[in-house]
């Protein structure tokens, strides 16, 4: 069969080139009307989009005062997981392993500190008296902080049992949420007016809630002239949201102040705001390690990655 040949515009129409094509793409961008946004700035709920080395996916989150949420249940998932299974291991003669449950073990060291108490209860009754000022000093100010704590605004994800539900379309997340299955948002006194209301197009992250976790550890490698700064610091913002959400005390620890990933975060800051905070924060970007940082994030996308409930 002869190769039919593309079929020439009209006399009329003027060809368009790369460029010309491109300028015409952008301004049928900009004429499209935005995704409204009413119904998310009423419920105080957000459309997020993750990417992941396994895949792009739709989620919801909200900030929220602690008080205000229960935190997601992680026990199921913690039973899943043999590494963060509770126990004690204690090696025999025969390099053999003995696996001790946590109340055994107590039992047994409740024993071991019977004759130290006992060797101790004269000085701990002499002590105790002044120790009782300290002690309500101290609870009042724990107070103080539980109240302080009460009252930060945390994030809250669509999350069910210690995982991150995600999904790969806005027909298959709407669907969820109709359909009144249990999960960790539905906590929000405005669950119930979003699930009647949302409809797949209002699925439309904006730039600010949308996250490549997938592309962190690539651009690390790249060195310290290939990072992008605000895919990185994105990406930081994004997993600290996700490790307190999700109940990720590992992931926490790796991006706490004064750890070297934070470092990181805060140098790249730094280097986007130009002047002389901008300079000296490039000069700490060069004093990072990329194979250090990169290992790091490497871990970070891992442990995100394993706890993440895909849907279709």
């Amino acid at each position: 069969m002869a190769r039919q040949s593309p079929q020439r515009p009209d006399a009329d129409e003027p060809e368009l080139d790369d460029t010309d094509a491109a300028a015409a793409a952008d301004e049928v961008e900009e004429d499209r009307p935005p995704a409204d946004r009413a119904l998310w700035d009423e419920v105080r709920i957000d459309p997020v989009e993750i990417a992941l080395p396994a895949g792009t996916g739709f989620t919801l989150r909200a900030y929220r005062q602690a008080r205000e949420l229960t935190p997601t249940d992680v026990a199921e998932r913690d039973q899943d997981d043999p590494f963060l299974a509770r126990r004690q291991v204690v090696e025999t003669e025969e390099d053999e392993e003995v696996v001790i449950l946590d109340e055994e073990f107590a039992a047994l060291s409740a024993e071991e500190d019977d004759e130290d108490e006992e060797k101790d209860a004269k000085s701990r009754r002499k002590g105790k008296a002044d120790a009782s000022d300290d002690e309500k000093a101290e609870a009042d100010e724990d107070d103080e902080d539980e109240d302080e704590a009460g009252d930060e605004e945390v994030p809250v994800f669509l999350t069910h049992k210690g995982r991150l539900l995600l999904f790969k379309t806005p027909e298959s997340l709407v669907t969820f949420i109709r359909s009144g299955a249990p999960n960790d948002l539905s906590q929000l006194d405005s669950w119930n007016e979003l699930s009647e209301r949302l409809e797949p197009a209002d699925i439309a992250p904006l730039d600010e809630d949308t996250y490549e976790l997938d592309l962190v550890v690539e651009n690390l490698r790249g060195g310290h002239d290939a990072w992008d700064h605000e895919l990185l610091i994105e990406a930081g913002e994004i997993a600290r949201d996700l490790a307190y959400a999700l109940r990720l005390p590992a992931v926490l620890d790796m991006l706490s102040a004064g750890s070297s990933l934070d470092d990181l975060d805060e140098a790249l800051r730094a280097s986007v705001n130009g002047g002389v905070g901008g300079f000296l924060g490039r000069r700490r970007l060069k004093k990072i390690g990329a194979q250090t940082a990169s290992l790091g994030w490497r871990t970070i996308v891992g442990k995100i990655s394993a706890v993440v409930d895909w849907r279709d």
